[in-house]
């Protein structure tokens, strides 16, 4: 199934969220300090990672972010 993914970045709070899918009523996880994961409640899908800190802990990042279009993600807890 193709759903649709959204890339949210807060610049001034340095978040960033990436999500998949319709929004749904979810429930949010903690996975690791500062990185959290919503899952739907019926389905346990992950519908969306968030990053704290996102531009601090990515290695190399300047002012531009680039995504090469189409992408492919599959979300899961390993």
């Amino acid at each position: 199934m193709k759903e649709e993914m959204r890339v949210y970045l807060d610049e001034e709070a340095d978040f960033l969220e990436i999500s998949v899918g319709t929004p749904s009523n979810s429930e949010t996880s903690e996975i690791k300090p500062g990185v959290f994961i919503r899952k739907d409640v019926k389905t346990q899908e992950i519908k969306s990672v968030g990053i704290l800190n996102f531009k601090k802990r990515a290695k190399n990042i300047n002012d531009i972010i680039e995504l090469k279009l189409p992408i492919k993600i599959e979300m899961s807890l390993a």
